[in-house]
């Protein structure tokens, strides 16, 4: 996937406030529907909460990949968010998540969704790459990092 054609400045968030795993994915989805202008939160919400009821979606290395699959958006939203202090997450390594990867897709369409989200992985699982997105000064520095 070209992640050009996902991503931009607008759907990066440097700076997330949140004092938990839920308030942290509750941010994560109010940024990424405003960028996006939806205004209806609640489907996006109760999608991804759902999706994280079934497993956590924290890997290793302080990253959380929440996303669901709602009928209430007609296309992949995808975007990248950045904590300011981890939180406890339920990770595969017990770390802290910092970078959240969401995505929020149409209930029919698989193919984008994991392909936005392998891609991401595998590029953040590098720690030198990691390590950029974390020290990016901004939005458009953190959308360089992942487009580079």
């Amino acid at each position: 996937m070209n992640l050009k054609k996902t991503l931009s400045p607008a759907v990066m968030f440097p700076a997330l406030e949140a004092p938990d795993k839920d308030s942290a994915i509750e941010a994560m989805v109010r940024a990424l529907a405003g960028a996006h202008g939806v205004n209806d939160l609640d489907p996006l919400l109760e999608c991804v909460f759902n999706r994280e009821k079934k497993d956590s979606t924290g890997l290793e290395h302080g990253i959380g990949v929440p996303h669901g699959k709602t009928d209430a958006v007609a296309g992949l939203m995808a975007g990248i968010g950045r904590l300011i202090e981890p939180v406890e997450y339920g990770t595969r390594d017990g770390s802290a998540v910092r970078l959240l990867v969401m995505t929020i897709s149409p209930v029919g369409r698989t193919g984008p969704h994991l392909q936005f989200i392998g891609d991401v992985v595998r590029l953040l699982r590098d720690e030198a790459h990691r390590n950029a997105l974390l020290a990016a000064a901004d939005a458009t520095a953190m959308y360089e990092v992942m487009v580079r």
